[in-house]
């Protein structure tokens, strides 16, 4: 996400969607290490249930940027694969603790 952000901000000059992106793009790993170190169970779900809710939203910035042409196809489609991969990983992590 950093990496996007830089490319973003000094190639195409985009600097509001961006922002946003390295928001929620970097909170879901902050979350994700938060939750290596929770309370308690209860504590482990909240925390990856935020980390789901920014990967989501990391996922409708990025395609905003593609479909305004910041973005191309194949620079989309490759981080695209890597959050949808996240979203399904955080989805059943969630899911298994929740049964538990």
């Amino acid at each position: 996400m950093v990496n996007l952000y830089k490319f973003l901000t000094l190639e195409k000059k985009e600097f509001i969607i961006s922002k946003q992106l390295l928001r929620s793009g970097t909170s879901v790993g902050a979350n994700v290490r938060e939750s290596e170190h929770a309370e308690n169970k209860a504590n482990f779900i909240h925390k990856l249930s935020i980390a789901l809710k920014e990967a989501n939203e990391t996922e409708y910035r990025l395609d905003l940027l593609n479909e305004t042409d910041y973005l191309n196809e194949t620079e989309y489609v490759s981080i695209q694969e890597n959050i949808k991969e996240l979203l399904k990983l955080l989805v059943s992590i969630i899911k298994t603790s929740k049964q538990k």
